[in-house]
């Protein structure tokens, strides 16, 4: 596929400088663009790169001018580019088409139209699938599940019963959706399991990195609103209700019965305490421990997470740490020598 610069600046409303005739192939990084190639600036880190990259034209924002670089100017260099990386991705996911002689489907299960479904696919009992669904090799869906239009289930993603998937709802390899929630009781010298009975529900628009793990609620409902985006290896333990486009990044935990708000970001290797609640529009920093509930609109980082300015001033007052402790030595040793002297004064 190959677009001219002039299509790419339509297509991204942007503000064309230079030859607009120019044949673009691709996207590419800036560090790595060659002919044909097209990147983009959005981080003053990288702007040394702007008189070595061999690419054939960026995208910029708008503070960027007198570029010897063919150049489209936006207001966000980043979402720009994000719609040049969508008009050059391959439209489909998949080489197979319909549904597969090899797939298991159960004579209950309902399938809509212009669905693919690959060999080796497991459709259970009164399953329900909607229009233009992709199911990859290894997908299962246990009995009862529904998932709605438009979907993609990639290789090995396993649906447990009753469980439900809204339209739209992109799923990457290997990630499980309505496993047991962590559910023992102590009696005596072992444990006992707790029936998890409830199910999954994930709304629309949702996007589930690989080896993500989603517990059904013991009772009720684990809920993942619209728009959620989990990255790899994110764990949501039962009863969980996940806020509408939050995004949570790899390998971060929240534990059962926790709410969290509504377009939260967490960062990686975040773990989130069980029953409590995560305001809305929370940032909550790399490898931070959330152990009570949160206000709206605060930035957290820190195990136990606290709000970044506390945060700041407490990693201001740790450098300082050992010269304090130096002083306060000092302190009460010169304490004890006035003593000493008092007492010799007042003859003791």
């Amino acid at each position: 596929m190959r677009m001219t610069l002039s299509e790419i600046a339509q297509l991204i409303n942007g503000e064309l400088h230079g030859a607009g005739d120019v044949l673009i192939s691709g996207p590419a990084k800036i560090e790595e663009a060659g002919d044909g190639e097209i990147s983009f600036i959005s981080s003053k880190k990288y702007k040394h790169f702007l008189d070595s990259t061999r690419a054939a034209a960026l995208i910029v924002d708008q503070e960027y001018d007198n570029l010897k670089t063919p150049h489209i100017r936006v207001k966000d260099a980043y979402v720009g580019f994000l719609y040049v990386l969508k008009a050059y991705a391959p439209e489909k996911t998949h080489s197979f088409e319909g549904i597969s002689p090899k797939a298991h489907i159960e004579k209950s299960a309902t399938i809509g139209e212009d669905c693919a479904i690959a060999p080796l696919v497991f459709v259970g009992e009164n399953c329900r699938i909607g229009k233009r669904c992709v199911l990859h090799p290894g997908v299962v869906l246990s009995g009862h599940v529904t998932v709605g239009d438009d979907c993609i289930l990639y290789p090995n993603v396993s649906v447990r019963e009753n469980c439900v998937i809204g339209n739209r709802v992109i799923i990457h390899n290997g990630s499980v959706i309505g496993s047991d929630g962590f559910g023992f009781a102590p009696q005596k010298d072992k444990y006992i399991k707790i029936p998890q009975i409830g199910h999954v529900v994930i709304g629309d628009d949702v996007e589930l990195g690989a080896n993500v793990t989603i517990d059904r609620a013991t009772m009720g409902t684990t809920v993942i609103e619209k728009g959620v985006k989990l990255d790899n290896l994110v764990q949501v333990a039962h009863n969980c209700i996940i806020g509408a486009h939050t995004v949570i990044a790899a390998q971060s935990g929240v534990a059962g019965s926790t709410k969290v708000g509504r377009h939260v970001t967490v960062a990686g290797q975040v773990g989130i305490n069980g029953h409590i609640t995560v305001g809305d529009n929370n940032i909550i920093g790399a490898k931070s421990g959330v152990t009570k509930s949160t206000k709206n609109d605060e930035i957290l980082l820190g195990m136990p997470a606290v709000p970044m300015m506390q945060k700041k001033r407490i990693d201001v007052s740790l450098k300082h740490l050992p010269d304090t402790m130096k002083k306060i030595n000092n302190l009460e040793n010169e304490i004890i020598e006035l003593r000493e002297l008092i007492e010799k004064i007042h003859g003791r």
